[in-house]
């Protein structure tokens, strides 16, 4: 078996695109995913699981109708499931999600932000 650590600022460096998640390991049929982010995204939910929020770099918010949630480096927020919530960063900000295979980054809304999914980095 060939033991390769996943480093997460190389594979962020190969990331051109905002708001295109790529896929950089998986865990049973968990997908970590990198991103980079700037400006606002969807109101989206995702009806049958959470997703994982962690900061690499940068910071960023996640608005809820009931509230908000900031992020910065180093932190980690989970959006429980069937939550409708919409990321935003004023300046880029690169971030790690971890979600079940399949799920795709707009949830149930159609978008041009709706990212071609299980793409790996």
């Amino acid at each position: 078996m060939d033991y390769q650590a996943v480093n997460l600022n190389e594979k962020l460096a190969l990331l051109n695109e905002q708001w295109s998640p790529r896929v950089v390991s998986e865990m049973n049929d968990y997908q970590f995913k990198i991103v980079k982010i700037e400006g606002h995204f969807v109101w989206h939910v995702h009806q049958d699981t959470d997703e994982v929020f962690m900061v690499v770099q940068g910071e960023m918010v996640i608005d809820f109708r009931d509230g908000q949630v900031k992020l910065a480096q180093g932190d980690l927020f989970v959006v429980p499931k069937g939550v409708e919530h919409k990321p935003f960063a004023e300046r880029e900000c690169h971030v790690m999600l971890v979600e079940p295979r399949g799920v795709l980054n707009t949830g149930d809304t159609e978008s041009d932000r709706t990212a071609v999914n299980d793409v790996w980095i």
